[in-house]
């Protein structure tokens, strides 16, 4: 029987194992436990799958206490983190390690609720292991063919806005300055403040991101400015993999949008990744105006599971709850204590 046994952080061969794991994240990664430890202050999980002796796999993820029960997520949503889960060799039988990390969370960690999102595992097989999930939409952008054709693939008026940013004199530069993070939570502030939110997380997410990803190489920063040399958009580019690159967060001031200098910064990072020998750009989540890049769709299981029936309805009045008081911050322009889940 499979079955997972808990690892120490602090002596697990990183380097030389962690490399190696098919289908591997840098969510998966040491610097992002960190970053992780240091904004959801939970406790980190790493654990090896056993079949006898042999080792067939590992997972990544973290215990966080919400409304006094524990929960393993990997990720959880809230966490600005995406596809964790699974490392499996590829002979291991999935349902069956699906049950072995039930066994973990709620036998061995003793927690109440588990999810995950394993970009490894289809919709289906969730289905068939009778976990509910919600599917986590969004776009792929194939950088493996020449800059011309990729540009080409946009949507007309896409390629229109990218040319007229650059008749406009906007130039984008990579950056590791410090001012980043307060350029780009300003920007955000002003994003969120058109559709009467205040944003999802604080300055100290992106200070912490910072600190603890950009030291490893797969943090891309980047920073939009106009022709008279002002700071007007920025984004946020991983390189979760070696060969693909996602977009974690991107802003601008409203007054400037008519510039279009969001688009000309997403052609930039699909550039610079494709120089990096990245051959995908997850473009990080659905929404309308990720369609003018020419991506394909993708869904992604977002799975959960409770040993207690009341935790669904719990989550679900959770999330309500925290949309509410965004609405709520915003308009009163107040600091409410932190959400329950």
């Amino acid at each position: 029987m499979l079955a997972f046994e808990r690892l120490d952080l602090e002596t697990f061969p990183w380097g030389e194992v962690h490399a190696a794991l098919p289908g591997r994240t840098l969510f998966q990664s040491p610097g992002w436990i960190e970053f992780l430890q240091a904004t959801q202050k939970g406790e980190p999980v790493l654990a090896a799958l056993r079949n006898g002796s042999s080792t067939v796999g590992y997972f990544t993820g973290m215990v966080v206490r919400k409304f006094g029960l524990k929960i393993l997520g990997s990720p959880f949503p809230g966490w600005s983190t995406s596809y964790m889960g699974m490392n499996l060799q590829p002979e291991v039988h999935k349902p069956s390690a699906l049950d072995a990390l039930k066994r973990l969370a709620f036998t061995d960690l003793g927690c109440a609720h588990l999810e995950f999102m394993d970009r490894k595992f289809s919709e289906q097989e969730i289905d068939d292991c009778g976990l509910d999930w919600t599917p986590l939409n969004g776009f792929e952008v194939d950088l493996t063919p020449d800059e011309d054709a990729i540009f080409e693939n946009f949507r007309p008026p896409c390629r229109q806005a990218i040319r007229k940013a650059i008749r406009s004199g906007l130039v984008v530069e990579d950056t590791d300055g410090p001012s980043f993070a307060e350029e780009y939570y300003s920007q955000l502030v002003d994003v969120f403040a058109k559709q009467h939110l205040v944003p999802t997380y604080g300055i100290d997410r992106v200070q912490q991101l910072i600190h603890h990803i950009l030291p490893t190489g797969d943090l891309l920063l980047l920073r939009v400015r106009d022709a008279a040399g002002r700071c007007i958009a920025t984004g946020i580019f991983l390189l979760i993999s070696p060969t693909t690159m996602y977009f974690w967060g991107g802003a601008s001031w409203r007054g400037d949008q008519l510039l279009r200098p969001n688009d000309l910064l997403m052609w930039t990072a699909m550039k610079i990744g494709k120089t990096r020998g990245m051959k995908v750009m997850d473009l990080g989540g659905a929404g309308d105006y990720k369609k003018k890049f020419g991506g394909r769709p993708i869904s992604v299981p977002w799975a959960r599971v409770s040993s207690k029936i009341f935790i669904p309805a719990l989550r679900s009045t959770a999330q309500t709850w925290f949309r509410l008081r965004q609405r709520l911050q915003s308009r009163l322009s107040i600091e409410l204590p932190p959400a329950g889940m």
